[in-house]
């Protein structure tokens, strides 16, 4: 597998590195620490002002890079390293589809005070606007690999299949923990009992089928996950949950103190740079790492 680390050798970076600290690479696999060199000129734009931030910028890019390589000296895949001058929400997807790589992983920044439930600009273009998957991680990152914990959330779509088998293709350790969920959606049927009492036992007898149907439907949906994640894992649990998908996963997520959530991006046809609703509010507000799966590269 060939991963780009974007790093801006912030914590949240660092915090990036360990994550792969924690899987099962081998010498096969290649990782790429990648810095995007970008500076903004100051207020008046002088050029004596605007070339000295550009020297040392250039002078700390390398440490950067060597900070996060110190973190994957453990790490058993080749380690390469780049360093690009421009915009790094452009040129992190633009290196990653050049040099063929399978998926981006970058830790999320945030915003000071709140940084469990944003990520910063240029996390957040980069997971938008990829064709390939991104794990995103955040802070706290479980530096123990044997305990990892992975839901992943399926709605039995295309795209909650391709996400699934690209999970199985990362090399996570064999005593990896993975839950399947599926989200049903709340009934339409919910109608108030004081408001139409004269047709509460129709409503109710319908609703109740309704609700079987859509269980049923549910379970087949994690059990086909099952079926072509079994093949990866020994650890699966599955199960169902009625609700909004987005705060139902995360719900989930918390209570199984979860390292990843795995969501696959159904995202907009024909228009790059949309994703999912689901996907952006899991990406957004989740308390742990996201891997956020594209369909395939473009």
């Amino acid at each position: 597998m060939k991963i780009l680390l974007a790093t801006d050798g912030s914590e949240y970076s660092k915090g990036a590195a360990r994550f792969l600290r924690c899987l099962n690479l081998s010498a096969d696999d290649e990782i790429t620490v990648f810095h995007a060199l970008y500076w903004i000129p100051f207020l008046y734009d002088r050029e004596s002002y605007y070339g000295t931030l550009k020297e040392i910028k250039k002078d700390v890019a390398p440490r950067i890079i060597d900070s996060v390589s110190e973190i994957l000296k453990p790490v058993n895949a080749r380690i390469s390293t780049a360093i690009i001058d421009g915009p790094p929400e452009e040129y992190i997807i633009d290196a990653a589809m050049d040099s063929g790589m399978d998926m981006i992983v970058m830790g999320a920044r945030g915003i000071k005070g709140i940084e469990t439930l944003f990520v910063g600009s240029v996390t957040r273009k980069v997971a938008i606007k990829s064709p390939i998957p991104v794990i995103v991680t955040k802070l706290p990152v479980s530096e123990k690999p044997d305990e990892l914990k992975i839901l992943f959330a399926t709605d039995g779509s295309d795209y909650s299949r391709a996400n699934g088998e690209f999970l199985s293709r990362i090399p996570f350790h064999d005593n990896t923990k993975i839950a399947i969920v599926n989200v049903m959606p709340l009934d339409f049927l919910e109608i108030p009992e004081s408001i139409v009492p004269e047709i509460i036992e129709r409503t109710v007898e319908l609703a109740d089928k309704i609700r079987s149907m859509r269980f049923s439907a549910s379970q087949r949906i994690v059990d086909q996950a099952r079926e072509y994640l079994i093949k990866r894992f020994k650890n699966i649990e599955i199960f169902s949950e009625c609700g909004d998908p987005s705060a139902e996963i995360l719900k989930a997520a918390d209570r199984l103190e979860t390292d990843l959530i795995a969501v696959g991006c159904r995202g907009l046809r024909g228009i790059r740079g949309m994703m999912g609703s689901v996907s952006r509010n899991i990406l957004t507000h989740s308390r742990c790492s996201v891997l956020i799966g594209k369909t395939c590269k473009e």
